[in-house]
């Protein structure tokens, strides 16, 4: 059977992992740390390189061509080759043919509390490491050929851990599994082609369900459904559900607003797992009714919380309330309650964030001044919220409900114009001593998400000042006139994912469509032109941090479904 080679990358780039696995084969080890050869890596417990692997001609080490594609990832040199495909999310399979394999342990050191163990089985002869960092076994099975020596069995201390594979006398093939504690013997059921033709088999259905739109004007349509794709994880530790991790790079976890992108994005095509995404952070709700920093594996942060974003990804992720509406509607009114119990002074209209990290924009310039504030995005977040939680009302049956979220609704929009507004332009006011500032952060800009309800001379203002951030490749989040713009200055200046597709749709629907399509456009050929990053730089475009961020291919998704839709297509 044939199989589709693209889209084919760089795995320095993009790791290369599978629906469901919670471990990847990619040089990036840690944050920003880049290794000579690719490992593999899991994000059970964290981000922890485990495996090394090391091709080798005629016993040494050697540089080899390394590509990717989603079904495949190939070391090439001269006619010798190394491919490797997974079987399942657990099960990885290698096969080579004229290079051969040093596969180790990426940690030397065994304490009583970290590193690796390596021993082989008497049961089966498989090779098994493991791993105080993950709490996993890692079993080496072989399938094909022959294991030249293993080094380092039963070994205290420091040690070099592993099996060398020659590849000088013939093909030789194994498989690698990720597991707990016990498992049967690995059995070959499938040939390597077999394998890897499932594996396409499995993208190309997740690709044709999110981007069936796709052509030859959405070029990176593919890569961004294989970023999204090769994300995702199986429910394990504290990930209630499926879930597309933000990267399976260092930025491995759910953020709770992040998931918001990568819900509207699926929504579509894979409402199911759109579904998931909106509901897992919901899935750890505290007491008070809010949602975590962040969700991974083992481990979930309450020290800060993110915005409010939730009742306008609503009506992206399930517009007709279908499903689930009450416990939806439980759901988004604590954590609106949250906000207007906890985070408003007493007497006080507007709610406020008590650091940059709630609003998401971690340093944005807004916040120089202080960090406990009342800021005219969190005001607009919330009455988009409390409209969407009206609605719910209405259609649950529970009209005071629905009149009581409508008249809070607009007590904050228009407290958000009395107080907040000045001539031109929204400041952020102190909590404390409710003295007020401006900056040249996009954050000030962003009530335009309430599009509509806003006054026209205010949508107007907003939609002047958001165009003074767009470079050649999109929005700046700081003005790269502003003293404080810094080109990797993470919510100081660089184009982020989140705020290009929120200020879109608002711009939309407050009627600036021209502004919008040139906001899509250059985002888009932004994705097309340097990946999906975490970040870019404004002024190169050249991508920043995580290379590859879910929300930013997500985002190319959800700007790219709707400019085919509005073009016909």
């Amino acid at each position: 059977m044939t199989v589709a080679a693209g889209p084919v990358f760089s795995p320095r780039e993009i790791p290369f992992s599978f629906r469901g696995s919670w471990f990847d084969l990619s040089p990036v080890i840690g944050e920003k740390a880049y290794a000579q050869d690719v490992h593999l890596v899991s994000h059970q417990t964290g981000m922890h390189p485990i495996l090394r692997l090391i091709p080798t001609a005629k016993g040494a080490r050697t540089e080899t061509a390394i590509t990717a594609a989603p079904q495949r990832l190939t070391w090439a040199r001269d006619a010798g080759r190394i491919d490797a495909a997974y079987e399942s999310p657990d099960t990885v399979r290698m096969r080579g043919v004229g290079l051969g394999l040093r596969l180790l342990a990426a940690d030397a050191v065994l304490t009583p509390f970290s590193g690796p163990y390596f021993y082989q089985d008497p049961g089966d002869g498989s090779w098994v490491f493991t791993l105080y960092q993950t709490g996993r076994r890692y079993r080496v099975t072989l399938l094909e050929g022959r294991v030249a020596e293993y080094l380092g069995a039963q070994v205290l201390g420091t040690a070099v851990r592993g099996v060398v594979i020659p590849g000088d006398d013939g093909p030789w093939e194994i498989a690698i599994e990720e597991y707990e504690t016990a498992r049967a013997p690995y059995t070959r059921e499938n040939d390597f082609e077999q394998v890897v033709s499932a594996a396409r088999a499995d993208f190309d259905a997740f690709r044709d369900a999110v981007a069936p739109w796709r052509g030859d004007r959405t070029p990176t349509a593919e890569l961004a459904a294989y970023v999204l794709w090769s994300a995702t994880v199986r429910p394990a530790g504290f990930v209630t559900r499926p879930a597309v991790l933000m990267s399976k790079h260092w930025m491995d976890k759910v953020w709770s607003w992040d998931h918001c992108f990568n819900a509207i994005a699926l929504a579509d095509g894979l409402p199911d797992l759109a579904w998931d995404q909106f509901h897992l952070v919901f899935d750890h709700q505290d007491a008070a009714g809010a949602l975590p920093d962040s969700v991974t594996h083992s481990e979930v942060l309450h020290n800060f919380v993110k915005p409010p974003i939730h009742g306008w990804a609503l009506r992206n992720v399930d517009p007709s309330h279908e499903r689930e509406p009450a416990e939806v509607y439980r759901r988004l009114e604590r954590w609106t309650s949250f906000w207007l119990t906890h985070r408003r002074v007493p007497g006080h209209e507007l709610a406020h964030y008590q650091h940059g990290n709630d609003s998401g924009w971690d340093n944005a310039t807004t916040f120089d001044c202080e960090r406990v504030v009342e800021t005219a995005d969190l005001a607009a977040f919330l009455v988009l919220q409390m409209r969407e939680l009206a609605r719910l009302a209405a259609g649950l049956d529970r009209p005071a409900d629905s009149a009581h979220w409508s008249r809070a609704a607009d007590r904050m929009r228009d407290a958000l114009l009395a107080e907040l507004w000045t001539v031109d332009r929204f400041v952020a006011r102190s909590a404390y001593s409710g003295r007020t500032w401006s900056s040249s952060s996009l954050l000030d800009l962003m009530p335009i998400v309430l599009g509509e309800e806003l006054p026209e001379a205010v949508r107007a203002s907003l939609a002047s000042g958001i165009e003074a951030h767009l470079t050649a490749f999109g929005l700046a989040t700081e003005l790269t006139t502003s003293p404080h713009y810094q080109d990797d200055g993470y919510w100081r200046g660089p184009i982020w994912a989140p705020s290009t597709v929120l200020i879109e749709d608002g711009l939309r629907r407050a009627g600036y469509p021209k502004l919008a399509d040139e906001i899509s456009a250059r985002f888009r050929i932004l994705c097309e032109k340097s990946g999906f990053a975490e970040n870019f730089d404004a002024r190169s475009g050249a991508g920043l941090r995580d290379r590859a961020y879910t929300w930013t291919a997500s985002a190319y998704l959800i700007l790219a479904a709707a400019h085919e839709r509005r073009n016909g297509s």
